[in-house]
């Protein structure tokens, strides 16, 4: 183990301790950690073990996980809570009369977004993961409100505690500075057991089918979860049926299609995906 992941797990026990008051202020159980399964998940429900802070493990299902990640889970995590949705991933495309998409992720605020809330929950985003979360800072409340390290932050607590209302939370990111080697250091310098689907070559072990990831990925889920292909061009054709694709130039379309074209990662910059299948754009499947 490096002296760099050694002072980076110091720091990041050190984070939870600090501010785990706070969270028993809001739920005596403390911590809510948000739990996926994948590596830093894994990191972060050990972190908050050496930490030896107050926390309740907790994983939403969306209906479209893979199901080695589901086995892993409760076979190595028992006391992670599984949480079931409500409704399928594709009946709530039907509801929402438009698929996910990378510019529309309401899959995300279905599933993930509104867990925890009145809770300080645990986080294992990385700044090294995407663009985007090179913003993240270690301390939020969601929205964006608030959003400091927590080496700057002097707001009085109890103020916080008054202007978080019940369905906010509060995000605490421990390991956000940590490099990808950092975690698979930490997981294999204490042989901790991961979900078989990295050594297969995945990277992440989110959602099947996931729009967020490239049309690569989309090819190898639908190798591997076939059945996933055809719950999509099910629904696809549902919405077909409803009328929810209501463009001139699309007298022969096929959910086929459609779903070759949902999972074409091109789609989404050249053509709009999002306006598309809301009936703001015309286009046509012929010329892609």
């Amino acid at each position: 183990m490096t002296p760099i992941l050694q002072s980076r797990i110091k720091y990041s026990i050190a984070l939870m301790q600090k501010v785990e008051s706070l969270a028993l202020k809001y739920h005596p159980d403390g911590f809510y950690l948000a739990f996926s399964g994948g590596k830093d998940s894994q990191v972060l429900y050990h972190i908050a073990k050496e930490a030896g802070v107050r926390f309740t493990a907790h994983m939403n299902l969306t209906s479209v996980d893979p199901p080695e990640v589901i086995r892993f889970v409760k076979q190595y995590y028992p006391d992670v809570e599984l949480i079931k949705p409500k409704a399928s991933m594709y009946d709530l495309t039907i509801k929402h009369r438009i698929l996910p998409t990378r510019k529309i992720r309401w899959c995300c605020a279905e599933y993930k977004e509104l867990s925890g809330a009145g809770r300080l929950t645990l986080l294992g985003i990385r700044k090294a993961e995407s663009p985007r979360r090179k913003k993240r800072n270690e301390f939020e409340i969601q929205g964006n409100r608030l959003s400091v390290n927590f080496d700057q932050f002097n707001i009085d607590r109890e103020q916080i505690l008054t202007c978080v209302k019940g369905n906010d939370k509060l995000l605490l990111n421990p390991i956000l500075e940590w490099m990808n080697n950092d975690v698979w250091s930490y997981i294999c310098d204490n042989n901790i057991p991961y979900c078989s689907l990295y050594d297969e070559g995945y990277t992440r072990i989110g959602c099947i089918l996931c729009p967020m990831q490239n049309y690569k990925s989309s090819i190898r889920d639908i190798k591997r979860y076939p059945h996933a292909k055809r719950k999509w061009e099910q629904t696809i054709q549902k919405m077909i049926d409803a009328g929810y694709f209501k463009t001139s130039k699309l007298k022969n379309l096929t959910a086929e299609t459609c779903f070759n074209w949902w999972i074409s990662g091109k789609s989404y910059d050249k053509f709009y995906a999002d306006e598309f299948l809301q009936g703001k754009l015309d286009f046509d499947f012929n010329n892609t």
